[in-house]
């Protein structure tokens, strides 16, 4: 079922999203949900909180970004409970967007490697390393979960230049390609 994308504007975005136990009721259709609501919105990403959900899971499927970077090939993953546990490397600038800030899209320096810790969907515990541009998505999925956006990593005076924009998002004034809430 394609599920309502949450849109800037609404507090549910700005706030710490809670972890989840292993007997969350309906987690499977919830996961299979997310997916079928990202890729009808042609994204790479999506956070619970995106949907309306205040807990930590998102997930992410970087196979569209294959061309460029062949090792995102099948990489596809639920995140559950996830808790960045390290940050390496020199930050690099890249365009970033967001579901839940339509056609927005602005530079954001993030570092080029992250560390996670995780459970996947059987509940098994992983720690793993990412680089590049796995590594930029799962951060910036990761800042909806801490309730942050990637607007939040711009500079003042861009936000500000952006005002009248998240202002016409916040009030519903937007056209997308996806169901919005």
């Amino acid at each position: 079922m394609i599920l309502p994308v949450t849109l800037y504007g609404n507090p549910l975005l700005r706030k710490v999203a809670q972890p989840i136990d292993k007997g969350y009721e309906g987690l499977h259709d919830l996961i299979e949900n997310m997916y079928e609501t990202m890729y009808q919105a042609d994204g790479v990403g999506l956070a619970a909180p995106q949907i309306g959900l205040s807990i930590r899971i998102f997930i992410i499927d970087a196979s569209p970004m294959a061309e460029e970077e062949p090792e995102l090939a099948d990489f596809k993953k639920v995140f559950i409970n996830p808790q960045i546990t390290d940050r390496q490397g020199e930050p690099w600038d890249m365009e970033e967007g967001c579901l839940s800030l339509p056609k927005i899209n602005e530079k954001v320096s993030r570092h080029e490697q992250v560390t996670i810790t995780y459970r996947d969907l059987e509940w098994n515990e992983h720690t793993e390393t990412y680089n590049s541009y796995a590594a930029r998505i799962i951060m910036h999925e990761y800042d909806h979960l801490e309730g942050k956006l990637f607007i939040d990593h711009v500079s003042p005076l861009r936000r500000k230049l952006l005002k009248s924009r998240l202002n016409a998002i916040a009030k519903g004034k937007v056209n997308t390609a996806y169901r919005v809430n």
